[in-house]
């Protein structure tokens, strides 16, 4: 389980979405105007900004830690982690509708984390689809 490859691509991106919890997206000015007075205030756009930001956040973290173990069944490993791409993007887009409420602003580094959780979940896909061609291969051979 440890020596496949996917395995550490897999506890990187629960380590990565579980991390988008805490440090910010998106740090901005939101100006509001009451009674002809304008308030600005500093807001940062995290992984507790929002219920569905949170619960796509942990569910992500959750099923990339799961996935780990069911390295005897790469089927389901492939279309769990295809779920988990499927909830990043969907996570990306709320943050993206969340970024849109405020003014102004800047995106923060810790943004990265999301294309990292991307990222990994890719590559992990890559190394179990390796593994099912190494094991067609050998049971070619039999």
């Amino acid at each position: 389980m440890i020596q496949r490859i996917q395995t550490i691509w897999l506890l990187a991106a629960a380590v990565f979405a579980f991390a988008g919890l805490r440090f910010p997206f998106f740090t901005g000015n939101l100006i509001q105007i009451k009674d002809g007075l304008s308030t600005q205030t500093l807001v940062s756009v995290d992984g507790f900004s929002s219920f569905y930001i949170t619960t796509l956040t942990i569910a992500i973290g959750v099923i990339s830690s799961i996935v780990i173990f069911l390295y005897k069944n790469r089927g389901l490993q492939i279309r769990l982690s295809i779920l988990g791409i499927l909830l990043e993007l969907g996570t990306v887009y709320l943050y993206y509708k969340e970024t849109l409420t405020l003014n102004q602003g800047t995106y923060a580094l810790s943004s990265l984390l999301q294309v990292g959780v991307l990222s990994f979940l890719f590559l992990a896909i890559k190394g179990i689809s390796k593994d099912n061609k190494i094991i067609r291969e050998s049971n070619s051979l039999r």
